[in-house]
């Protein structure tokens, strides 16, 4: 298969899962954001990196939304939001930082492959991308994508295009948010 092929074929799987989770999932995610005073996002390994990804857009959009784990990350009670991905449908942090944020009064979105499993059974909030992780990628049918990573690029595409609705809903403008964007580079 050529890289063309491969790149038409990763592609399409994304596109794939979009178009199973638009726009419900679109829709399920964009009240509690919005509704949110504090923001907290994790997750792990590749799944951590888009959500820093996504962290970074909403603060662009003028968010107080923060990385769990980084120092200036402030606690989190009544009114604010964790957003945890679980792609597999648990991990052992994502489940000890929920039963925190529980503890303290905040609400929980889990965004995750598998709606039954045990982190997004706790959740407030569960965005459901239907792709396939690392967790479920040796037997059956198979992405062209490498261990599991359908899963994290259909969670950026997908966290970009909740950013454009939460920017379009708010009314902010492009360069508002351009403005926040660091000049330490």
């Amino acid at each position: 298969m050529t890289p063309r092929d491969q790149a038409t074929k990763a592609l399409a799987e994304v596109g794939a899962v979009l178009d199973a989770a638009l726009p419900d999932q679109l829709d399920a995610a964009l009240p509690p954001l919005q509704a949110a005073e504090r923001i907290a996002l994790y997750g792990v390994g590749r799944e951590g990196l888009m959500m820093k990804a996504l962290a970074m857009r909403l603060y662009h959009l003028g968010l107080d939304a923060h990385v769990v784990g980084d120092m200036t990350t402030p606690p989190l009670g009544a009114g604010d939001l964790l957003v945890v991905s679980a792609g597999p449908g648990t991990f052992a942090t994502v489940i000890a930082l929920m039963e925190t944020t529980r503890a303290a009064g905040a609400s929980t979105m889990c965004i995750t492959a598998e709606p039954g499993g045990a982190a997004p059974k706790m959740a407030d909030h569960i965005i459901h991308l239907p792709a396939q992780t690392m967790a479920n990628d040796q037997n059956g049918a198979m992405s062209i994508l490498p261990m599991g990573s359908l899963y994290e690029a259909a969670q950026f595409m997908f966290f970009e295009l909740l950013i454009l609705a939460l920017r379009d809903r708010a009314g902010i403008d492009p360069d508002a948010m351009r403005h926040r964007h660091t000049n330490l580079e």
